[in-house]
């Protein structure tokens, strides 16, 4: 295992772990974000990525697919387990339908290889920046019904009980609830939610709804808070509407 050299910046100090059996990529990667300030440890297979990650807290795993021992989407899913700490899976595989199985998985985002190191430094910093709090200008909780977000520690409540949620998956209804009421197409929020992949794949928002029902809804096939409006997007019922 190879561990971080870097000073921290004077924004604090990001740690990542780079979870990446190609030695050279890894190397060539790990250095890049280092000269930006970016303190990398690297493992090499799937059993190290999880070992590593109980461990240490990290702002950011970076997670290839093809791993030895334990691929991408087995460590992704015990990651997602026990931790919200963000995810963005690497892999040379770029197709649709394993964007979305990583995205089912628990992956906050998806970059397929070859990638630009530039674009995965401000993706790696868009996630740290929503994980601390400081994405949007308002800080102030809100509440819809007997929903509760606080976007400074990125938390939210259904009736007091805490909602396993990532930090996507709390952008995302951070964005519905400041709304709530009003229909929002795919579109307007791949627009609303920035950062991350999803900009350019508009099914993950299905995913991403998907994924939240199943948190906060009693009976997710039939959603009484989380609706879909045929042909027009989706949006977040409030307190009079339920």
């Amino acid at each position: 295992m190879d561990q971080p050299t870097q000073p921290a910046t004077e924004e604090g100090t990001i740690q990542v772990l780079l979870v990446e059996d190609d030695e050279r990529l890894a190397r060539l990667t790990s250095r890049y974000l280092q000269e930006h300030g970016i303190l990398v440890t690297i493992v090499r297979t799937g059993p190290e990525g999880l070992a590593e990650a109980s461990r240490h807290a990290y702002d950011v795993i970076l997670l290839d697919l093809m791993l030895p021992g334990r691929d991408g989407m087995e460590v992704c899913r015990e990651l997602r387990t026990r931790s919200d700490v963000p995810i963005i899976m690497v892999t040379a595989r770029g197709e649709e339908a394993d964007r979305v199985l990583g995205l089912e998985t628990g992956a906050d985002d998806y970059l397929a290889k070859p990638y630009s190191s530039r674009e995965l430094l401000a993706r790696i910093r868009a996630h740290v920046r929503r994980a601390r709090g400081r994405s949007g200008p308002s800080t102030q909780p809100l509440l819809v019904g007997k929903l509760s977000l606080d976007p400074r520690s990125l938390s939210a409540t259904l009736d007091g009980k805490t909602l396993p949620l990532t930090t996507y998956e709390f952008g995302l209804l951070r964005v519905l609830a400041e709304r709530a009421g009003r229909v929002l197409s795919r579109e307007q929020l791949l627009d609303l939610v920035k950062g991350n992949a999803e900009e350019v794949f508009d099914r993950s928002v299905d995913v991403h709804i998907f994924r939240i029902r199943q948190k906060i809804e009693e009976d997710p096939r039939n959603p009484k808070l989380l609706k879909t409006v045929r042909g027009a997007g989706y949006m977040l019922a409030t307190g009079d509407d339920t």
